[in-house]
């Protein structure tokens, strides 16, 4: 059942749309029928707390489907109130919703530029957030540009931090990733309602989206839900279970309980969302206990536990366990600046060059440079390197990109395309202090220079030539979803050829050619107990 736009131009009542579950309705928006908070699950708390995904229940009637839904409780030093309840992107909080609607964390989101046709290309965001914040109603991720490309954008939330990453005892682990999945299940069944084509999905990310996909690209669960990924930033965490085990008796015993599903349970999510957040700024006290995770602030990711994970991304595909598809795959030059900028730590030297000391830089490349040679490597390639050069290059380095190089060529040979980029093109406000950081590359791709994250990195004018990189970006998402290239040549090791997005774009030999040879057969090693 579907209500269309009237033959001259005017709307003919509101967009409806049945699902399996039942009828939804949304609205239209710049000529675009959009669907917000569309369940695909059933709330994750009570006696479903901690429990794999389990389908939403059906619906009599017509459900509205207008406003984001909400968030799973967020950790870390950014959080703020939930943005799908404050009105984020125009949207209102639903104050005639019944309690029980703040804990429907498992909905998604479609906007179709068709509800008519037949097939039209999808794409599915997995938004970022470091594995324990992030929401689809972040206006950077409006897909209004995208679906006037012709595309029907899907976007979805899923558990993050304890709730989805943390291992419990007496639950599944990786329950994030068992929601993307659920998700993807959800949108083979209905998209075709929507005009989209469940045989031509796209999934794409960045951060831990971007990491989300990278594991799902290798888990038998997720084969045959999607056909192509993109992927910008791919981090390099994974947890071992040993490790992962500790975080979560550290957790339970800052609260007073078990390290179990029942224990854990009986602690409002909220609480324990706070508990990861202050367990996350407490990790960098103690590197004899937590080992590189100290470094990262952030206590819970994906976790090699033995049943959905049990390997790495990057040997699972090189080995041949996976097969490879098509993969956009890239990740921006100076990747760590945004975390030094914002820390107050980049730039505040004595010599104007950066603020972080010899022990600091020291500290990084014995910990994250690849042994047993990497710290001796990374010297001797930059010689005339300030302490703070060194440590960003090494932490943007190990934690994006080479994580993503190393997929793209895990990928390639597994049998698959990459192709594969590099954001070089600076933030220009902030006297261009961020460079080509990370997250620059979000409002870039969705074409939303004026949504707040945008205004703050580009300005409220952004130069032609960012608007241009916008558009080629843009460009490249809407050709690759639709047709498997983005329009530049596949990456393949002899060449390496990389498209390098500045304002003047060029196909090159990979760029960073000292940071490839230091990690030259070496993949992300998944954190560990020290």
């Amino acid at each position: 059942m579907t209500t269309m736009m009237g033959r001259g131009g005017g709307m003919a009542g509101e967009p409806e749309v049945r699902t399996a579950a039942g009828a939804v309705r949304g609205r239209w928006r710049g000529g675009q029928a959009e669907f917000r908070g569309i369940p695909y699950g059933r709330p994750p708390v009570g006696g479903l707390r901690f429990a794999a995904p389990v389908a939403a229940l059906p619906w009599e009637g017509v459900r509205p489907a207008v406003a984001y839904g909400p968030v799973a409780p967020q950790s870390g030093p950014a959080v703020t109130s939930d943005p799908s309840r404050s009105g984020a992107a125009g949207t209102p909080a639903d104050a005639d919703a019944d309690a029980d609607a703040d804990e429907e964390w498992l909905t998604l989101n479609v906007r179709t530029p068709d509800l008519g046709a037949a097939r039209l290309p999808v794409l599915v965001w997995i938004h970022g957030g470091a594995y324990i914040a992030g929401a689809s109603s972040d206006p950077s991720y409006d897909p209004a540009a995208l679906a006037g490309a012709g595309l029907v954008v899907v976007s979805l939330n899923y558990r993050v931090g304890a709730e989805g990453f943390a291992l419990i005892e007496g639950a599944p682990a990786n329950r994030g990733l068992l929601d993307q999945i659920a998700a993807l299940h959800w949108i083979r069944r209905n998209i075709a309602a929507f005009g989209g084509d469940p045989e031509r999905v796209t999934v794409a990310g960045q951060s831990a989206g971007a990491g989300s996909i990278a594991a799902l690209l290798t888990v038998k669960p997720a084969r045959g839900l999607f056909r192509r990924a993109i992927t910008h930033s791919v981090p390099g965490n994974h947890c071992t279970r040993a490790l992962a085990a500790e975080v979560t008796t550290a957790l339970a015993d800052r609260l007073g309980t078990a390290p179990t599903a029942a224990g854990l349970a009986r602690i409002p999510p909220r609480r324990l969302a706070g508990e990861v957040t202050a367990l996350g700024a407490a990790l960098g006290d103690h590197p004899e206990r937590w080992g590189r995770l100290a470094r990262t602030g952030v206590p819970v990711c994906p976790v090699l536990d033995g049943e959905l994970l049990t390997e790495t991304p990057w040997p699972a595909l090189a080995g041949g366990r996976a097969d490879g598809i098509d993969l956009l795959v890239g990740h921006t030059r100076d990747e760590f600046r945004l975390f030094s900028v914002l820390s107050g730590r980049h730039g505040t030297g004595p010599d104007g060059t950066g603020g972080w000391t010899d022990e600091e830089a020291r500290a990084a490349l014995e910990l994250f440079a690849p042994p047993p040679h990497g710290a001796d490597a990374y010297r001797a390639a930059r010689p005339r390197a300030t302490p703070g050069d060194l440590l960003e290059t090494v932490y943007s380095d190990a934690l994006f990109r080479m994580p993503s190089l190393r997929l793209a060529e895990a990928n390639a040979a597994a049998g698959g395309a990459s192709y594969l980029f590099e954001l070089a093109l600076a933030a220009t406000e902030f006297g261009g202090v961020f460079g080509a950081c990370h997250s620059l590359d979000v409002p870039l791709a969705f074409g939303t220079l004026g949504s707040p994250t945008g205004r703050q990195l580009f300005g409220e004018r952004p130069a032609p030539e960012v608007r241009a990189v916008s558009r080629e970006l843009q460009r490249a998402w809407v050709r690759f979803t639709t047709s498997g290239s983005p329009g530049w040549a596949a990456y393949d090791p002899g060449p390496q050829l990389t498209r390098v997005l500045d304002t003047a774009s060029s196909t090159v030999r990979y760029p960073e050619r000292s940071s490839y040879e230091i990690w030259r057969g070496h993949d992300p090693a998944p954190f560990d107990l020290p």
